[in-house]
């Protein structure tokens, strides 16, 4: 669908006069590139199904199984058609589908506030036809289509005021949903949290990809991403909470900061040494910001610097209070792994180091007199491992370790250590 222009769905919130966002219609050439229609159907599938009751989704008709943005072109008919059958066809599946578009559309440029509407199901399954617009490239049934399914969001989001002014005013549908997600407990969906990430991250960090890519190869400046799926995974395992301090060391375009505050409420920090990554964290958490309140949602505080990790002033302060710090140090040159070594000294009891590499020299190696001394025996660590299309830089899985502040247990087995020598000095002198 090569037809230039703008559309956009709109916003199940208030707070904001501004859409979803706004799409060109506009097909890529590389299947692989970001395909802003595919990107419309799966953020209008993900608000119908995960802000609105079954009701309220009937409204809008059954939410298709597959996207045929993807899907492969139907099988040629069996029979030669005349050179201007496509077209005559379109043109009448477009007509008997305006046809009965017409009545909602005129609705949604009239300028009026309609009615709640009722809870019966739709003369037209909107769904299918918007994507059967898409599949057969028909431009107009295509706008026509979301125009009337945008009428539908507006209904649910603007109910009809009561004509008793001292009734109460009824609750916005998607508000609703948002409020219900704090109070049951179930906190926010996994499609819309990696919907909003996804969404935000084709349209921020996608146009800028190729800068991204210029760095010194084997060095500390490669530049690679932990997928959200992986991200996930790993704020679980360490716990993080809306009361959490998390620091990134690398922190790139800002995707894991980004994904933290946006998951659990919790204060986040990140610093990047290169100038590419870190202008487009920055762009990307400010249009995150807006998405979120698209979206009816709330992002946790989030500062990102651009600098030194070894010298920044702000992770020196920030350090002694963290919770989890992140080192995505896959690639790392030792000398750097050995220079942050020693400010992990400055940690609190029970913070998490999660890092690509481990950063005690052998891992579950018993701790001897010999290496009693080295300052990374304040660790406790385990591997964990991630699964396949976890990173950026590869297709196989691989390990991450969390290396957790534990200088109690360091603490004793030191004293039994010291202990030990004592008494060899005073048999000696004997």
């Amino acid at each position: 669908m090569r037809r230039k222009g703008m559309h956009a769905v709109s916003s199940p919130l208030k707070g904001l006069k501004l859409t979803t966002g706004r799409f060109v219609l506009l097909a890529p050439k590389d299947k692989d590139h970001y395909n802003p229609i595919l990107c419309l159907e799966k953020t209008l599938y993900t608000m119908i199904e995960c802000y609105l009751t079954p009701e309220q989704q009937s409204l809008f008709g059954s939410i298709p199984n597959d996207s045929l943005v993807e899907a492969p072109s139907p099988p040629p008919s069996p029979s030669p058609s005349p050179p201007n059958s496509y077209a005559s066809t379109s043109s009448s599946s477009s007509s008997r589908s305006n046809a009965s578009l017409s009545s909602l559309t005129s609705l949604s440029s009239s300028g009026s506030r309609p009615h709640t509407p009722s809870p019966l199901k739709p003369q037209v399954n909107y769904l299918r036809a918007l994507q059967r617009a898409i599949h057969i490239r028909d431009g107009p049934l295509f706008v026509m289509t979301l125009s009337a399914i945008n009428s539908l969001l507006r209904m649910l989001k603007y109910p009809k005021l009561p004509f008793d002014p001292f009734s109460s005013t009824p609750r916005n549908a998607f508000l609703d949903t948002v409020d219900s997600w704090a109070t049951n407990g179930t906190g926010l969906p996994q499609k819309v949290l990696f919907r909003i990430i996804e969404e935000n991250y084709q349209r921020s960090v996608g146009p800028h990809v190729a800068s991204l890519k210029n760095y010194e190869a084997f060095s500390s400046t490669v530049y690679g991403e932990l997928m959200p799926s992986f991200v996930h995974e790993m704020i679980r395992q360490v716990g993080l909470k809306e009361d959490s301090l998390f620091l990134d060391l690398g922190s790139g375009v800002g995707n894991v900061v980004l994904q933290a505050s946006f998951e659990t409420g919790c204060r986040s920090f990140g610093v990047e040494l290169m100038p590419a990554p870190a202008t487009v964290a920055q762009k990307q958490l400010e249009q995150f910001k807006i998405r979120c309140r698209m979206w009816g949602l709330k992002l946790g505080e989030v500062e990102l610097e651009q600098g030194d990790m070894l010298t920044s002033q702000r992770v020196t302060e920030l350090l002694p209070k963290a919770d989890v710090v992140l080192v995505d140090n896959k690639v790392f040159e030792e000398s750097l792994n050995m220079a942050l070594r020693p400010k992990f000294l400055d940690l609190k009891e029970g913070a998490i180091v999660v890092s690509l590499s481990p950063f005690v020299p052998t891992l579950n190696a018993r701790m001897t007199e010999r290496n009693v001394d080295d300052i990374s025996a304040i660790f406790d660590v385990t591997e964990r491992h991630y699964k396949s299309g976890s990173v950026s830089w590869g297709p196989s899985g691989g390990s991450y370790y969390l290396h957790r502040v534990d200088r109690e247990g360091y603490s004793k087995i030191r004293e039994q250590f010291e202990n030990s020598r004592a008494g060899r000095t005073s048999r000696s002198r004997r």
